[in-house]
Parts: structure tokens; C-alpha cells; sequence
């Protein structure tokens, strides 16, 4: 092993603590840093250990096993990483205590700092809690390395551990542990903890793939229950032992525990998702039987004297809940008037409840924020409800109205429905050929098929002009229908972006050659999708500059089946970004790429944030710690450099979110682009669809039937017309494996 000493001019590249950098003589290096943020070591003087290599871009470079900073390290530190603290405060703290004497302070007595002229509560808070960051990351940077975990999944599992007393020791008594973390599945854990020196047949590993493969084949799958020799298998596959005894026994022990359940129809369920769904069984049977008096003498006389105009079909919705239906079911597809019959609903129960007795509810903010416009009652967020009456038995509301319910796992839906008063009125409104919950079972769609409850389907569509087609085109795709989708239609456009002979290139050219004409081809329906946004570029920038930020935010989405390749959508918010924010008064540079002042988000994890109302902002009190959830969109107003931190305005939730510098990469993205599945319930002035046989494997007519009603106004689809077929010809059929259905099968 050689050694190189050197000082850093420049940093060549970055990546996740990886990095390669010029020397000041000339000489490029590469290597991993992780104690701080890589751009800290420019100027630094450098003393690295490792060989020489030809790098294939960067020519000859010195690849470095280790690199150590040549300087007193605390200085370095001091002066570098804790912003604000000057080379001649960092030199005059050193100077007072002594190395050694101001580590002891920093770990034991930081207050004694408040003696050092120039130092202040906020400054040397900010000190403080630098100085434990590095402390822990060093310590379990040093416990870690040995065992395969790089600097990028060292700062994964530092953030996550942060407020445990010893993570150290958390791992050291289980490994599996890791797998709590957003991000670590059971395979980087197992390489973790396989190398730590655990047996491959440790009960903590077997149980650890047992939990894995469950939750990978119902959360991730949308299943609730699995049968016993699928679960084997797919154990098997994770651990490679072939031991059907250690995986039964295994098995008997969760059993056991209660922690999995067995069906009568002998297949396995996670003890949480069976709970729920045999909860929801019984509510909706429960609720679906309960009466009310009715409501009205004469229906017809009520439409007449509110202005209703319904079909024979919206009627018969109104005349369930006059009848005193408990709960409805009111499943309708894309332009059949569920927003027209949920609030014919509503004003008919409003003869007997009071307005603020009813309230409306769905899964995202904007369909939160969308039935409140539409129907002009109250409504939230599910989650907001939840933890609003997190302390109470039930909600204090006589009328609930869930809408959007086909994007409702079991879990959420159990929930919520457990929260709702026993003799409640509960209106489901929901559209069950829009893509299936993300997480696992099928609620809306179960309830339906097992005729749980009372059911309305509203299928007539109701067009105010011949030239709106988005309905129509959504309909037919959603049965498996061909539509003219090239025709010319007011609120829908198909831009083509074709690659004539797609096929005959394919068998024509080498694979060399034709990845180049895909790279071209992705290339040009970029430049399409950069056109579109172009002729709407301005008028959004009008809503920001006016400040409305909920029209801002949903005036021009851009939508794409997947994230990955370059037409999906991590690809495409760098393009977008460079168009509707190009030159960001402030910016913050993280491991996702540099987020800007004025930059369109999207919150991407659940989890307990500081935050403050715009209120509670303008009077500038603290924050406190609210729940933010997946799927919120928002706009970055406000990068504290000082304070290094970013403000993020949730116009539909009315809130702001306090972030670190630090936790951006964790929580936030840049939402220029979404995917299909993230904008489930959410509707936009225009929406943009990417279309391409790139995406093949995501496209059928459930997932082109969601992105194509997402639009308002105007939905513009542009790339391949073959794609676009292709989709439309792919009847999504995929049936989950739900506890509600085993349940119903077995009793029926």
C-alpha cells in the first residue's frame, strides 16, 4: 500500500460520501469521506493510503483505502464543519482549553463555552449538537467499516439512530434491527449482520426473513394473507438454508407469539392486517344494516328546491340514505357525477345534522382540499383526523363522506372506520378501475365484490361539451378499448413522439446500435415534453409570483409511469427544475441535488416533523412536532443559511415544515415529476403523461386510467402511440390475496 500527501484543490465529483478530487499539484485521487460534508475538505492537506489505478474517465488516479486530515483534527472540525466558528474563534477555544481539555468540555460541560468571547446560546447550541453528530458517526463509522457498510448507508443508519442511547450496542444484540430503516431491506442487513459473525441459521436471521418476506409480499404486493408453502419459498430464496423444519418452526414460534395468524382456509396472514380486515367485515356489514328515520317526504321536491338535476342512477343514491341507509357505497368512474351526488348527499343529511357534524375526508391534502370546494362542507385529511382524535374513542361527527376510497389500504381504512360513531351515517365514495392502495389489501373493491354493504355504481357519463373526451378516452381505456385518441379534442391532446420500424431496428442493429436510436429517441420526446412546458411555463409563474402557491403547485404536472431511465421521473424533475426555477436566489446542495428557493416538493416519508401553522409563523413561535405524511406537495419559501434550515409551505395541509439541511434527502423530492402512484387522488389544471415502451412493464389500463383523470382542464400525452395501444390492450386483472376475501370464501 502506497501513501500520497497531498491538498485538495478541488472536488472533481461527489456521490454519497464518495468522492474524486484534484491535489494542488495535479494529482486525482478518489476516496470515501463521511465525518462531514466532502466539500469541507477543499484547501485541506491530505494524507491518503492506497495504489494507483487507470480510471476509465478521470486517467490516472490514486485510489485511497483511507484518508486522514493533516491538521489538528478538532480544528479541522471546529473550523470546517460547525459553520459560524471562525479560524480565529476555533484557534482561541484550542488555545484556552487545550485539545484534550476542550473535547472533555464538548462531551460533559458545553455550557462551560459561554465564557469565550463572541459565543452565544444559539451559537454554541448549534456547536453542541454538531459536535454529537460527529462523535456518533465517528464511533459507528469505526464499529461499522469493518462489516461492508458504506459511507452512504453510514449516514442512513446514523440519522435513523440518532436518539437511541447506544446504537453501537442496539446492533451489536441485533443486527436484523437495521431493517426498521427506510431504506435497509433484510439482504443489507443480512450482509451486515453475516459478517458480524452470526450464524446463518440464527433464530434472529430466520425470523428477520420471516418478517421480510411477509410484509415484501402484503405491503409491497398489496396482499394480506399468503399460503404456507408460498411463504417457504419465498424464505427459502432470502436464506438458502432448505430446511422446511428450522422455517416451520419458525413459524410455530410467530404463531405462537401471535404475531401471524392462520385462516381457515389454512393460508397466513400478519396478525396487524387480519385485525384490520376482519374489522372491516364487521363494520361494513354492521353499518350497511343500520336505519335512520328517514329524512324527506319528497325526494323530488327536495332536488327541486336545491337546484339537483340527477340520473336515474345518482337518484337512486339519495333515495338509500332518505331511506335511512347507515352506510352507502357510491362507486362511479371518471365523469359520472360522484362529486355532484356526494354533495346531494350531503345536503340532504344537512336537513337533520348541523354542518359542523358532517365532515369529509380523504387520503391526499388536494382531494382533501377539492370535496371542500365541491361541496362546501368541512373536510381534512384521514391522517390529520387521526391524530386529531388520536385521544378519543370516536370522532364527534353524525355524517362522515370518505372520499378517493380506492386508494385506502386495510390498515388506514380500519382505522379510520374504528374512530367513526357507531350510529354515524358513513358515505365510501370511490372509483375501483383507478390503481389498487399502496400497501396491502383492497378494501373498496372487496366490500363491492362481497356486497358488504349497500352499493350505488354511477356508470353514465355526463359530457358539458362534445369536445371534452378526457371521460370518454379514460372510460374505453379502462375497458380495454382502443380510443381515438389522435383526434382533436378541447382538454385532450396526444403529441407523438413515435420511433417508426421500432421492432425491425431492434433485429436490424446491434444492441450497441440501437440503444443509441432509444438514447436519441428519449432525447426527442424530452425536447417534446420541454415544448409543452415551455407554452405553459409563464402562466404558472404567474400564480407564484401572485403568491398562490395551491394553484402554483397544481396549475402543470408532469406525470411518468416509473422513476428510473430518462424519461422517468427522477430524470425529469432535473429537467423541469431547470425550466420553472433556473436561477434560485439560494440553494442547498444534498445527497438527492441542489434544492432551490422556490422549488415544488414532495414530502416522500410518515413521520413527526417540527412545523408551525402560516399564523404561528408570522408571529414567529415555535415549532412543534406534527405528523407529515407521504405524498404532501409543497414549495421551499424560505433556506436559512445561518440556521441551515429550509422552510417548506403545505398550502393544502396550511402548514409549514421546518427541515434540517440535513434531513432534505430523507423527506423531500423534487415534485416537478410524480409518479403515477403518487398522484393517486390528486387532480391538476394540466397533466403532462409520459408514454414509452421504456415504461413496458408499468403500463396497463389501470395505471393510463388514474394518470389520464388526474387532469382537470387538460391532459397531454406525449411519446409512443405503440405504448399508448399497447397499454390500453393490457387489462389489469391482478386480483390481491385478501384476509376479506378468504374469510368470505371460508364462511360462504
Amino acid at each position: 500500500m502506497q501513501t500520497l500527501i497531498g491538498q485538495i484543490d478541488r472536488i472533481i465529483y461527489q456521490n454519497n460520501g464518495f468522492f474524486i478530487a484534484a491535489l494542488k499539484g495535479g494529482d486525482k485521487i478518489s476516496s470515501h469521506y463521511y465525518e462531514s460534508d466532502v466539500d469541507n475538505l477543499k484547501d485541506a492537506a491530505i494524507t491518503l493510503k492506497g495504489s494507483w489505478e487507470e480510471h476509465a474517465q478521470y486517467g490516472r488516479t490514486f485510489k485511497a483505502q483511507s484518508l486522514i486530515v493533516n491538521q489538528n483534527e478538532l480544528f479541522f472540525f471546529l473550523n470546517r464543519v460547525v459553520k459560524g466558528f471562525t479560524k480565529k474563534l476555533t484557534a482561541s477555544l484550542i488555545e484556552k482549553y487545550g485539545t484534550e481539555g476542550l473535547i472533555d468540555i464538548l462531551d460533559n460541560d458545553c455550557e462551560r463555552l459561554l465564557e469565550i468571547k463572541g459565543m452565544n446560546e444559539k451559537r454554541l447550541l448549534k456547536l453542541s449538537s454538531g459536535w454529537k453528530q460527529f462523535r456518533s458517526m465517528r464511533a459507528l463509522g469505526e464499529f461499522l467499516a469493518p462489516y461492508g457498510v458504506t459511507p452512504a448507508l453510514l449516514r442512513l443508519i446514523a440519522g435513523a439512530l440518532k436518539e437511541v442511547k447506544d446504537p453501537i450496542e442496539t446492533i451489536k444484540h441485533n443486527p436484523y434491527g437495521l431493517m426498521r430503516i427506510n431504506g435497509i431491506g433484510f439482504k443489507k442487513a443480512d450482509e451486515i449482520a453475516l459478517n458480524m459473525g452470526l450464524r446463518a441459521d440464527d433464530e434472529r436471521r430466520i425470523q428477520a426473513a420471516m418478517e421480510y418476506t411477509l410484509s415484501e409480499y402484503c405491503d409491497s404486493e398489496g396482499n394480506s394473507c399468503i399460503e404456507k408453502n408460498a411463504l417457504f419459498t419465498k424464505l427459502d430464496l432470502l436464506v438458502a438454508l432448505g430446511d422446511q423444519r428450522t422455517y416451520e418452526e419458525a413459524l410455530d414460534d410467530r404463531l405462537r407469539e401471535g404475531s401471524i395468524t392462520l385462516l381457515p382456509s389454512s393460508k397466513l396472514s400478519p396478525t396487524r392486517i387480519y385485525e384490520a380486515e376482519t374489522l372491516l367485515i364487521e363494520q361494513f356489514k354492521r353499518r350497511g344494516k343500520n336505519t335512520h328515520e328517514p329524512l324527506s317526504d319528497d325526494l323530488r321536491a327536495f332536488c327541486e328546491a336545491h337546484a339537483l338535476t340527477l340520473g336515474e342512477q345518482q337518484f337512486s343514491a339519495l333515495e338509500l340514505i332518505n331511506r335511512g341507509a347507515g352506510l352507502i357505497l357510491l362507486v362511479g368512474y371518471a365523469g359520472t357525477g360522484k362529486s355532484t351526488t356526494a354533495k346531494a348527499l350531503l345536503d340532504l343529511l344537512s336537513s337533520r345534522h348541523e354542518p359542523s357534524l358532517i365532515m369529509t375526508c380523504a387520503l391526499s391534502g388536494i382531494a382533501s382540499q377539492r370535496i371542500r370546494e365541491r361541496s362546501g362542507y368541512q373536510s381534512s385529511t384521514i391522517q390529520s383526523l387521526l391524530v386529531r382524535f388520536e385521544s378519543h374513542d370516536t370522532m364527534p361527527f353524525q355524517v362522515i363522506l370518505i372520499d378517493e376510497a380506492s386508494m385506502i389500504n386495510s390498515m388506514l381504512f380500519a382505522r379510520l372506520m374504528a374512530k367513526i360513531d357507531r350510529d354515524a351515517t358513513v358515505i365510501i365514495v370511490g372509483d375501483d378501475a383507478q390503481l389498487p392502495p399502496i400497501g396491502a389489501g383492497s378494501p373498496l373493491s372487496d366490500a363491492i365484490a362481497l356486497n358488504l354493504a349497500p352499493t350505488v355504481m354511477l356508470t353514465q357519463i355526463y359530457r358539458q361539451s362534445p369536445d371534452q373526451a378526457i371521460a370518454l378516452i379514460a372510460n374505453e381505456v379502462r375497458k380495454g378499448i382502443i380510443p381515438n385518441y389522435q383526434e382533436s379534442y378541447e382538454d385532450f391532446t396526444f403529441l407523438s413522439v413515435d420511433l417508426p420500424n421500432r421492432y425491425a431496428l431492434k433485429n436490424s442493429l446491434t444492441a450497441t446500435e440501437f440503444e443509441e436510436v432509444l438514447k436519441t429517441h428519449s432525447h426527442n420526446t424530452l425536447a417534446a415534453i420541454a415544448d409543452v412546458t415551455l407554452k405553459y411555463l409563464l402562466q404558472s409563474r404567474e400564480k407564484l409570483e401572485s403568491k398562490q402557491i395551491r394553484e402554483y403547485l397544481s396549475a402543470f404536472q408532469v406525470i411518468s409511469p416509473m422513476r428510473g431511465n430518462a424519461l422517468g421521473v427522477d430524470n425529469l424533475n432535473l429537467l423541469l427544475q431547470s425550466y420553472f426555477n433556473p436561477n434560485p436566489k439560494k440553494k442547498v446542495k444534498t445527497l438527492k441535488g441542489e434544492f432551490g428557493l422556490h422549488d415544488k416538493v414532495v414530502h416522500t416519508k410518515n413521520e413527526n416533523l417540527p412545523s408551525t401553522t402560516p399564523e404561528e409563523f408570522k408571529e414567529g413561535n415555535d415549532p412543534s412536532e406534527r405528523r407529515i405524511f407521504n405524498g404532501m406537495c409543497g414549495l421551499i419559501f424560505r433556506l436559512d443559511e445561518e440556521e441551515e434550515l429550509c422552510y417548506v409551505y403545505y398550502p393544502n395541509e396550511e402548514l409549514i415544515v421546518h427541515y434540517k439541511y440535513d434531513q432534505i434527502s430523507d423527506y423531500l423530492s423534487l415534485s416537478y415529476a410524480l409518479s403515477v402512484h403518487k398522484v393517486q387522488g390528486m387532480e391538476y389544471e394540466r397533466v403532462v403523461m409520459v408514454m414509452s415502451f421504456s415504461h413496458h412493464i408499468m403500463l396497463n389500463t389501470k395505471l393510463l386510467y388514474t394518470a389520464l383523470t388526474r387532469a382537470k382542464k387538460h391532459c397531454i400525452v406525449v411519446g409512443e402511440s405503440g405504448a399508448f395501444e399497447s397499454a390500453c390492450r393490457r387489462l389489469e386483472h391482478s386480483k390481491r390475496s385478501t384476509v376479506m376475501q378468504e374469510l368470505a370464501l371460508t364462511k360462504g
